[in-house]
């Protein structure tokens, strides 16, 4: 089998994408350069590697050997380019995927934590819970901060199963402007919130993202879509609207901006989580998952 390690780069971005199309734009190349790897992968491993489906591309079995054996090749590659440019000077790169609001309410704890070990680089990615499980099977992230909601079933449906951990449990409550109609108030009913301007994150069935209440009663009046945390809390401080956030999320927020407990409906929680494939952690990856550990609690 003459698999080139370029081949192995787009079956792995492939894995992590779940399509050719984002596969591509990650890659800088075109759909149809992409298309022709991945033929070229089936033929010199004699095997259906992809499965396409309507809503994008999985791994066949014999696809997710071959990611497998992948994730080493390309590992060791990587390893092999830090030792050269290291010049002796060799660190252990982990790669930590999170989920947005992850990356202000706990990532910079984390890497403070981690500035005592020198010896440790962290590199660190963002994403919605499903890609980032898809970076962990692909093996392009090394851990991961994931968010699921009740019923906490395992995160995806493949095997092996995941490594989870659980971090914490978090209360979500709704931002509004300190100067608003909810000035000066600790707690908002969810019947005065049907009526609201929400601020959301552009979503999908299969990436949700923070914006509207959960248990709002019936049709969200979304009155502006933003990505990005800092514009909806801006938004949020200039009385635009309201938009959802976690209730650790308190300390960061802008000035202008107050938290609000929501009464009449059931707790909104979500639990947040620590994965990693199944295995035997490296030593880096162990102190990046005390260090995890210890920024939610503040230990």
């Amino acid at each position: 089998m003459d698999i080139s390690s370029a081949g192995l780069r787009v079956l792995r971005q492939i894995a992590e994408s779940g399509s050719f199309t984002a596969a591509a734009a990650h890659l800088g190349y075109t759909q149809s350069a992409v298309s022709r790897q991945a033929a070229a992968l089936e033929r010199n491993a004699n095997a259906a590697l992809f499965e396409r489906h309507a809503d994008g591309v999985r791994l066949t079995p014999a696809g997710l050997v071959l990611l497998r054996h992948a994730r080493t090749i390309l590992d060791s590659v990587a390893d092999a380019e830090r030792e050269l440019a290291g010049a002796g000077s060799r660190t252990e790169v982990v790669r930590l995927g999170t989920f947005p609001s992850a990356g202000w309410a706990v990532l910079p704890d984390v890497l403070d934590r981690l500035s005592a070990h020198p010896r440790i680089t962290v590199t660190t990615s963002e994403g919605s819970t499903p890609a980032l499980i898809r970076a962990l099977r692909a093996g392009s992230t090394d851990l991961a901060l994931l968010t699921s909601r009740p019923p906490h079933r395992p995160s995806d449906g493949e095997s092996p199963r995941l490594r989870l951990e659980t971090v914490e449990d978090t209360e979500l409550a709704v931002a509004a402007a300190s100067d608003g109609k909810f000035a000066g108030r600790t707690a908002v009913h969810v019947d005065e919130l049907v009526d609201a301007a929400w601020i959301a994150t552009p979503s999908s069935s299969a990436q949700p993202l923070l914006g509207v209440w959960p248990g709002l009663p019936g049709r969200a009046r979304v009155a502006h879509h933003a990505a990005d945390w800092l514009t909806k809390l801006r938004l949020v401080a200039r009385g635009f609207g309201v938009t959802t956030v976690p209730s650790r999320s308190s300390a960061a927020l802008p000035p202008g901006v107050i938290l609000l407990r929501v009464e009449g409906a059931p707790p909104e929680i979500r639990r947040v989580l620590l994965a990693r494939l199944p295995g035997r952690p490296t030593p880096a990856v162990e102190a990046v998952t005390r260090a995890v550990m210890a920024a939610s609690t503040g230990g």
